[in-house]
């Protein structure tokens, strides 16, 4: 298995760091790691509008972060591969967000 690129660490960066949104990704990101939901599941715990849960969703999709089984409501995410290959440059990014934002997190 070949070291992950550089390019997909600015990608992380980017997507946790750069963009409005990047606290709740990686909350997204942190509970699916432990246990695969559907967009549902996810709006209770986290306690998120549905509309914004999906929209992370889609986004961390688009970028191969995440992946997904199923269809409609029943629909259940799993963190991808390319992520799993990459999870030591996730948690240091994401112990920097969570050390920044106290807590706290945005839509």
């Amino acid at each position: 298995m070949a070291p992950p690129t550089r390019t997909f660490k600015h990608l992380l960066l980017w997507l946790f760091t750069g963009t409005r949104g990047g606290a709740n990704r990686g909350r997204i990101i942190e509970t699916i790691r432990e246990q695969p939901m559907n967009t549902n599941q996810l709006r209770i715990l986290l306690d998120l509008d549905y509309r914004t849960v999906k929209h992370h969703l889609d986004v961390l999709e688009d970028n191969d972060l995440i992946t997904s089984m199923g269809n409609s409501y029943g629909k259940m995410y799993f963190v991808s591969q390319r992520l799993l290959e990459s999870m030591n440059d996730f948690d240091d990014i994401w112990c920097r967000v969570k050390e920044k934002i106290g807590g706290k997190t945005e839509t």
